[in-house]
C-alpha cells in the first residue's frame, strides 16, 4: 500500500506542473479567442451604428442598447460580456491608441498592467 501511495505521489509531482502549464496556455488561448469575438461583434455594431462604443459605454454596449442610439440592432453578443479567463474585467478604450479600432486588453493572470509569461497583457491589436 505504501509503495502505491509513493508511486502516485511521484506521478503527481512529475506530471502536475505540466498540467498547470497547459491550463495557463489554455487560458491565454481563451482570452485571445474572446478578444477576436469582441472585435467581430464590434464590427457588426459599427456597421449598424456608424461608430464603435465609447470608452464609457464599453463592451456592455454590445449587449445593452446605449441611450440615444437609434440604429442599434443588437444584442451583438449571445451572452453577457464575460470576464477574462482569470476572472478580471477586460479593459476597453475607444478611441484606441493603436489604429482606428478600439483597444481591448486582458491584463493576464496577475490582473495588473505589464507582466511577463502568463502575467503578460493580451492585446486586441496584437492578436490578429
Amino acid at each position: 500500500m505504501l509503495v502505491v501511495v509513493t508511486i502516485i505521489g511521484l506521478f503527481i509531482a512529475l506530471v502536475g506542473p505540466s498540467l498547470f502549464k497547459n491550463a495557463d496556455r489554455a487560458k491565454v488561448t481563451a482570452a485571445r479567442t474572446q478578444l477576436d469575438n469582441f472585435m467581430t461583434a464590434l464590427g457588426s455594431y459599427k456597421l449598424d451604428t456608424g461608430t464603435f462604443p465609447t470608452t464609457e459605454q464599453g463592451l456592455k454596449a454590445l449587449r445593452e442598447k446605449p441611450a440615444d442610439l437609434e440604429q442599434w440592432a443588437g444584442p451583438y453578443l449571445p451572452k453577457d460580456v464575460p470576464k477574462d479567463p482569470w476572472d478580471h474585467d477586460y479593459v476597453y478604450k475607444f478611441p484606441g491608441d493603436h489604429g482606428d479600432e478600439p483597444d481591448i486588453i486582458s491584463l493576464g493572470a496577475d490582473g495588473q498592467p505589464g507582466g511577463e509569461g502568463f502575467n503578460a497583457d493580451i492585446f486586441s491589436w496584437k492578436n490578429r
